[in-house]
């Protein structure tokens, strides 16, 4: 089964009770009467990252995609709690320093503070990330409305390309090898964004799984369906010039996730002000579809306005 069969199955029950929890389909926790929002990831070698050669990298990764489980939501992270695991190699003095160095630089660009963690000995390297912000509401999950616009912030699927890179299954040149390493270690976060999105955003959630899957998880408990055109979905003039020049198929590439871009869905009345927004604040925001009636099937069209049928939609944990 995958991930979200097993929490429907085994854990759903066990939060009944308590509203906060969103059902254990959103990516928070939120207390709407103590206005604290919650999320939690865990990060493990050789599934979330390839391996701990760049420490000082892996560490970024993590916690920007951790702290972007708020920022979708419109929440300014405050606080994080970090544990990990590991053994005399992963966390040497060495790693140790390089780990810190990293973290203190992050927690000055977004203004966040360490709270507290946890540390094993252990011959499995893994991370686990708390993010704590403070907010009197969240733009919410399953909140989309028939007729509304679909959009996403930045580039799609130059993580990928990176991911391709450390993997060693693709051949470029040094300095795309460089642009997209970068990209994959080091996802591009919109903080600025985080108070004007609860101005037009219905319903959100940040592409760490892929564009399709992650927008069937913002709809999953509504009959609605979407219509996403891929000659509209945003990539950098880098990875056009692989798609091109290496016959990449664009739609492998930007769902494959990691990106940790805001996927959203608004009312097309609010389309001047996104656009307002997006210029003032200099994020690229591009509108890729439309939330459709569930009358009709789901469809991507792909860049010669035919329908597709996307074998991997994306990324999900099997169990």
């Amino acid at each position: 089964m995958n991930e979200f069969d097993l929490i429907k199955k085994y854990f759903l029950k066990l939060s009944k009770k308590n509203k906060s929890a969103l059902n254990l389909n959103d990516d928070v926790f939120f207390d709407k009467l103590k206005k604290t929002v919650i999320s939690i990831d865990t990060y493990v070698e050789g599934i979330h990252f390839i391996d701990f050669k760049k420490p000082e990298l892996v560490i970024k990764k993590v916690l920007r995609s951790s702290i972007s489980d708020l920022i979708c939501k419109g929440v300014k992270p405050n606080f994080y709690f970090i544990s990990g695991s590991g053994n005399k190699k992963s966390f040497s003095k060495t790693n140790l320093k390089k780990i810190t160095k990293s973290l203190n630089q992050e927690q000055k660009k977004y203004n966040i503070f360490l709270g507290g963690g946890d540390t094993v000995y252990s011959d499995k390297l893994s991370f686990t990330i708390t993010s704590i912000g403070f907010s009197n509401d969240i733009i919410h999950r399953n909140n989309a409305k028939f007729n509304d616009d679909i959009y996403v912030t930045g580039n799609l699927g130059d993580s990928f390309i990176g991911l391709r890179v450390l993997k060693k299954k693709i051949k470029i040149s040094r300095n795309l090898k460089k642009y997209f390493e970068q990209k994959y270690f080091q996802p591009t976060l919109n903080l600025d964004l985080i108070k004007k999105l609860k101005s037009f955003a219905n319903t959100s959630i940040d592409i760490s799984d892929g564009l399709i899957t992650d927008l069937e998880k913002l709809i999953n408990k509504q009959k609605l369906s979407f219509k996403i055109y891929m000659n509209l979905v945003p990539i950098s003039k880098k990875l056009k010039y692989l798609i091109d020049s290496k016959k990449i198929s664009k739609e492998f590439c930007v769902s494959k996730g990691d990106d940790y871009q805001i996927l959203f869905t608004a009312d097309p009345k609010n389309s001047r002000i996104i656009k307002k927004t997006s210029k003032s604040l200099g994020i690229k925001i591009s509108k890729i579809g439309k939330i459709s009636s569930p009358s009709v099937d789901s469809e991507i069209i792909d860049q010669k306005g035919k329908k597709i049928n996307l074998k991997n939609k994306g990324y999900s944990h099997k169990f």
